[in-house]
């Protein structure tokens, strides 16, 4: 997967990446309620896994807003094209191991690598986490157990600048919607809330034409 070098000579944002840059606390996480009724009233009942659906609709969020695919190392910047997906995936013993799907726009090519990834994830012996050498990735956890209203993630470090994307269980509410918690932590060095919020736009757009 192709990256290009950002120049921070011409960057509209180089001042505020290095201004958060030297904050001690850079992240920040921002929980929003997403509307799933497309997902649970019209793709579940034709067959689709709502789970990988879930998967697809998040990585057409984050490619929708370039900002997503950038991360830097030092002072250089850099900006995928597309990035991997990483989820925590159960395992029969009751723990969890990491998969890595690349995004794919085709909607039905995505279910079908994700769908065979998560389950060889689930066999493999080793966690799989990242060791700190791949970037070019996001990393998703669902909670299907809460409908939860804020959530936050561990860090290895104030450098961590890997998109976090986190959603919680599926409810019915009241005016007939079916809705869920979703949050997204990012790195302020790279991340606004513009960004953000065009991130969820676009997430939404996907969930509901999935």
């Amino acid at each position: 997967m192709a990256e290009h070098l950002v120049d921070l000579a011409t960057w509209p944002r180089a001042a505020q990446f290095r201004w958060f840059r030297s904050y001690e606390r850079p992240h920040y996480a921002t929980t929003v309620r997403l509307d799933v009724t497309h997902l649970i009233e019209v793709c579940k009942p034709a067959g689709a896994n709502v789970y990988r659906a879930c998967l697809y609709a998040i990585g057409a969020g984050l490619h929708a807003v370039p900002e997503l695919l950038m991360r830097f190392r030092g002072d250089t910047v850099v900006r995928h094209d597309t990035v991997s997906l990483s989820m925590t995936v159960p395992t029969h013993d009751g723990s969890f191991n990491y998969a890595y799907v690349p995004y794919v726009s085709d909607f039905a090519a995505f279910d079908r690598q994700a769908a065979e990834m998560i389950a060889a994830a689930a066999r493999q012996a080793d966690l799989g986490a990242n060791d700190g050498s791949q970037d070019d990735v996001a990393y998703l956890s669902c909670m299907p157990w809460l409908d939860y209203t804020s959530i936050n993630n561990a860090m290895p470090g104030k450098d961590d600048c890997i998109p976090r994307v986190s959603w919680g269980k599926i409810v019915a509410e009241p005016d007939g919607r079916w809705r869920m918690a979703m949050t997204l932590e990012v790195h302020h060095a790279l991340v606004d809330g513009a960004q953000v919020g065009a991130c969820f736009a676009a997430t939404q757009g996907a969930l509901d034409t999935v």
